[in-house]
């Protein structure tokens, strides 16, 4: 019996640090995000080039909306702000990542494979699940979200 109290206090206390890991699944997001987002703005005739070779149906604005909901991201992410809204988009630009870059090389990040997409889309899918932690804006804005954490938390372990 003794073994599963001490599980118990264990559980205790690390579903105290909920926040850690989906704080850190935002940043390595915003970061992750922030290459891409750069990348595009500072060469945008080449991305519209690169979207049309690939036959993306109107391609300009595609190549705009991307790169907006990737810098969007990006600052949105960090700050821990409208985190739910925010990855809708981005999981849709990893979905057509995956569709039109990725997908014919297979998985394998090393062969341009859709692996990278995949974990991105799979945090981000987290994070719209559970919410951006309370270590963000998000939960000084609705504390009530915070709240329904310590609850869930308070009443599981009993």
């Amino acid at each position: 019996m003794k073994t599963i109290e001490k599980y118990h206090q264990l559980v205790e206390v690390i579903s105290k640090a909920k926040w850690l890991p989906l704080l850190l699944l935002r940043l390595i997001l915003a970061y992750g995000f922030f290459g891409p987002a750069k990348m595009k703005w500072s060469n945008m005739d080449g991305i519209i080039s690169w979207f049309s070779h690939m036959g993306m149906p109107m391609p300009a604005l595609n190549a705009y909306l991307a790169a907006s909901t990737e810098a969007l991201g990006v600052i949105l992410l960090f700050l821990g702000l409208g985190t739910r809204i925010i990855t809708i988009p981005l999981m849709f630009v990893m979905f057509v990542a995956i569709k039109t870059v990725h997908w014919q090389h297979g998985f394998a990040a090393g062969d341009n494979g859709f692996e990278i997409p995949l974990y991105y889309l799979l945090m981000l899918l987290t994070l719209f699940i559970m919410g951006p932690g309370k270590i963000s804006l998000d939960s000084l804005i609705y504390p009530s979200e915070r709240k329904d954490e310590q609850f869930k938390i308070r009443f599981s372990t009993r």
